[in-house]
């Protein structure tokens, strides 16, 4: 078995990074949400006996139902796995779940198959996101903590660089459909079934190096109630840790905005700015791009100046970028220049803020060997933020008719999260 800090097992952790982040950009971000619109646009979606005058509301439900299942399930398996010691079994099925939901997806024809669509969506969610719990809760199991700042970035380097070029290629192939001979539709189609084999492919190098049973616990009969009783001693545990409590409070705070924006990014650019596909999709590619140099540069920052002062930055910088995206408005002459500036700001804190998130609260946590238990409630404080922040987007939406004041609102949580963190202790590693 491969020692904690080496070369092998580090890179080989990151590139589960590089397998699943191409479901982040191609599914969730670029390419799936513009098919799903395309087909369901201007039309009456029947769905579990309903009739849905509006489709995107539909298709955000099944998101944030996926998300609430995610936050609710990631403890109770988290604690389970690292009882037995099943932790990566567990990556490995959700994994797997996550790639064969995505490639289901090529059955999504039409308005006819909508219900595939909705399902394979759900599952796809669920797969990515609790894979990512076990994935995350390795972090401490590779890498000392004085590295975990680089390691994490290292990640999210790796996600993005495999992300952007698959979706490349899956934008040469929609583009140019016809030198394919094949139609736009049916080249979204294809694009799908490339994500889940590249996801489930590339995936193969991180089960091969990980460790299975890292502390060699011996399984009991009443494994899964001592799962529950684990589940309870982290969290007693967390309310007796000043600084890991209020550092959660402040993820969670931040997560509203972050994974809110980059949930509804693309739909304020289409509804709000009136953007074409291309001028959405290449912001997209943009904020990928510079999302690896973001990463990479605030991985230095934090290891010169501190987790919590770096951290503290890009917050700054994400309170900027709503007061812009609120500025912006499609009669503004050259609105598109101004979104892909917009862009690559959001690019550059965007891999910084949650490659920083993972390892300081890496950092923070106590001698331990429930990693994936702790990690569950990093997990379920973000999953419970994305449903909080959609909501709140959603209902000012409404209220308002103007998406650009439901941005705005969004600038309250990073505010409340810079405050939390400046009034945080710093620890040996985290400063």
């Amino acid at each position: 078995m491969l020692q904690i800090g080496d070369k092998k097992l580090i890179n080989g952790w990151a590139f589960y990074d590089w397998a699943n982040s191409v479901y982040s950009l191609v599914i969730s971000t670029a390419v799936f949400p513009l098919y799903y619109s395309g087909i369901t646009s201007d039309k009456v979606v029947s769905f579990l006996g309903i009739d849905w005058e509006h489709p995107d509301a539909l298709y955000s439900y099944t998101l944030s139902f996926s998300f609430l299942v995610v936050a609710f399930m990631s403890p109770i398996l988290s604690a389970i796995a690292d009882y037995t010691g099943n932790k990566k079994q567990f990556l490995k099925i959700f994994c797997t779940i996550g790639a064969v939901s995505v490639m289901s997806l090529y059955f999504f024809e039409s308005i006819d198959t909508i219900w595939i669509g909705i399902v394979f969506t759900f599952f796809a969610s669920i797969g990515f996101w609790s894979s990512v719990v076990f994935y995350n809760s390795y972090l401490p199991e590779v890498a000392f903590p004085e590295d975990q700042d680089r390691v994490s970035a290292k990640g999210f380097v790796y996600g993005y660089t495999g992300s952007v070029i698959l979706l490349v290629i899956n934008l040469i192939m929609i583009l140019y459909h016809d030198m394919f001979g094949i139609t736009e539709a049916y080249a979204s189609r294809i694009s799908f079934v490339m994500v889940g084999l590249w996801w489930i492919g590339f995936a193969q190098i991180t089960f091969k190096v990980l460790p299975n049973n890292t502390f060699q616990k011996k399984p009991e009969k009443d494994y899964i109630w001592k799962g529950f009783k684990e589940l309870k001693i982290v969290w007693t545990e967390i309310k007796t840790l000043p600084t890991l409590k209020g550092f959660l409070i402040a993820f969670f705070l931040l997560s509203i905005g972050v994974q809110t924006i980059i949930l509804l990014a693309t739909i304020f650019g289409s509804s709000e700015l009136g953007l074409g596909a291309i001028s959405l999709i290449v912001t997209v590619v943009l904020i990928q791009v510079i999302a690896i140099l973001g990463a990479t540069i605030f991985s230095r920052i934090s290891n010169k100046y501190g987790n919590f002062t770096a951290l503290k930055i890009t917050i700054s910088i994400w309170i900027l970028v709503c007061f812009c995206a609120f500025l912006l408005h499609k009669e503004l002459p050259n609105v598109d220049l101004y979104f892909y500036g917009l862009g690559g700001l959001l690019g550059l804190v965007l891999g910084a803020i949650q490659s920083l998130t993972r390892s300081t609260y890496s950092k923070l946590l106590p001698k331990t060997e429930d990693h994936a238990t702790f990690f569950s409630f990093y997990d379920v404080t973000e999953k419970i933020a994305i449903v909080l922040g959609t909501f709140v987007y959603g209902f000012l939406y409404s209220l308002t008719g103007s998406m650009q004041w439901s941005v705005l609102s969004l600038a309250l949580f990073f505010v409340a999260s810079f405050i939390v963190l400046s009034r945080l202790k710093k620890t040996k590693y985290v400063y």
